[in-house]
């Protein structure tokens, strides 16, 4: 096939089928769809992948008609989570709790008082709706909210310390998702960075002798994402407070992922408790709310009252501000986790991490049953020991005891079957490990979901 065997544009949108597809969708969506179809297909001829087949307009218009059902579905695709990354930033971490779900719902369906005082009948802050929960749970004077942890912590250095130095263990100089980097956002904010010590050995001296009185704040980043171990040395949280107190240069802890509770009550392994920072004496901590709070995507920021109200001052809050759905699924977490004995189980993210082997066992088994039956005699399913992680940067050194099923046919590698997997509705999403494509269990809410539904045979 050579590129002068493609019909024009024009062919395919005065075609029967396209000029029912213009009825069906807009005739500018066909247009768009048939170019990129189009463009595609030369791509693909000139990389030599369709030269020995012939494509006709019936094939084409197909692949439209395909092409325009996905583009125009209004939501953004459902995937079956089989990766093993329990938190998967790229899937949008947490899961919300149907009591999170039906408050995000009441507030998209209906008009809510968000900035709006029902006592006074005058003007209110919509972080009001979150301060006295975070109040109870962290034990701070005062909180705010802004649209994720980055931003929670631009804004309280920008508020605190623009133009003026910010110091930071060069054992904590972090880049989380994305290339982000906070050595990046701590000089977007405005705030000159001050690095002490090294990478793996940092002193309190070293952070005591760099305070001038260009000093505004001492930052302490948990290291969520990573750990440092061997040869190492850094001051311990209760040694800068009392250093923050001499000096009185405000303490800012960044702690990331955001445990509210005392995870180890769930037989989890100890992660940084928000109301363990306050109590020792940090003026600020700030903390993901999509993470191990197990809400939705938000960034917060517990502390002195003085440096909170500041933060809301700063006109770069309304550019950073949370919306109202988010803001209802953010207060219904929290209530969930103040008020309710059983929230670690109330909470689907929770769920996840506390499944035992047993639970883990019975998926596999019942798993690999389905999918053997589903898939017929050219594949091969099988149980295997595997491990999973929390993801997201939370307990990253912690290896989850968990259950997988390997999918192996008997003509494709890995990638291939990876793809069919993936063409599946909704799309299941695994990884491969030595060379065998493997549906991890621990994030999988049934059985039934790790079959490839409408899964699509490779060309």
């Amino acid at each position: 096939m050579d590129l002068r065997s493609l019909p024009s544009v024009a062919a395919l949108l005065e075609s029967p089928e396209g000029l029912e597809m213009s009825r069906q969708f807009s005739r500018t969506a066909v247009r768009r769809a048939v170019r990129e179809v189009l463009e595609t297909t030369r791509q693909e001829i000139r990389s030599s992948t369709r030269k020995s087949e012939t494509l006709s307009s019936d094939r084409l218009l197909a692949t439209v008609q395909k092409h325009l059902e996905v583009s125009s579905r209004p939501e953004i695709p459902r995937v079956i989570n089989a990766t093993g990354i329990i938190l998967h930033t790229n899937l949008g971490r947490s899961l919300l709790s149907d009591t999170a779900q039906k408050a995000m719902l009441a507030a998209a369906t209906h008009p809510v008082a968000l900035e709006f005082d029902l006592k006074t009948g005058r003007r209110g802050h919509r972080d009001n709706h979150i301060r006295d929960c975070l109040q109870a749970l962290t034990g701070a004077e005062d909180a705010l909210a802004v649209n994720n942890n980055a931003a929670a912590l631009m804004l309280a250095v920008d508020t605190l310390a623009h133009r003026r130095e910010v110091i930071v263990s060069r054992g904590e100089l972090i880049e989380i998702g994305g290339n982000f980097r906070l050595p990046d956002i701590l000089r977007r904010s405005g705030a000159i960075l001050r690095e002490v010590g090294t990478t793996n050995r940092t002193r309190l001296s070293d952070i005591s002798e760099a305070i001038t009185r260009r000093t505004a704040l001492i930052l302490r980043a948990h290291p969520s994402n990573y750990r440092i171990t061997g040869f190492t040395e850094m001051p311990d949280r209760n040694e800068l407070v009392a250093l923050a107190r001499q000096t009185g240069v405000p303490l800012m802890e960044d702690l990331g992922s955001g445990a509210l509770l005392d995870l180890r009550t769930a037989g989890l392994p100890d992660e940084p408790v928000v109301r363990t920072s306050i109590e020792s004496g940090v003026d600020l901590v700030s903390f993901s709310g999509d993470k191990l709070m197990g809400g939705p995507q938000a960034g917060l920021i517990v502390g002195r009252r003085d440096l909170v109200t500041a933060m809301n001052q700063n006109p770069l809050k309304r550019a950073l501000r949370l919306d109202k759905m988010t803001i209802a699924a953010l207060r219904a977490t929290l209530v969930t986790l103040d008020s309710d004995p059983d929230a670690l189980n109330t909470l689907p993210m929770m769920r996840f991490l506390m499944r035992t082997p047993a639970v883990l066992e019975n998926l596999a088994e019942e798993g690999c049953r389905l999918l053997q039956a589903h898939l017929g005699s050219d594949f091969t399913c099988r149980i295997v020991s595997s491990t999973a992680e929390v993801g997201s940067g939370a307990q990253p050194t912690l290896p989850i005891s968990s259950r997988a099923l390997t999918v192996i046919h008997r003509n494709w590698p890995a990638e291939t079957t990876a793809a069919f997997f993936r063409s599946a509705d909704p799309p299941i999403l695994g990884r491969i490990q030595q060379e065998e494509f493997r549906l991890e269990l621990h994030a999988v809410e049934l059985p039934a979901d790790l079959l490839p539904k409408h899964a699509e045979l490779p060309s």
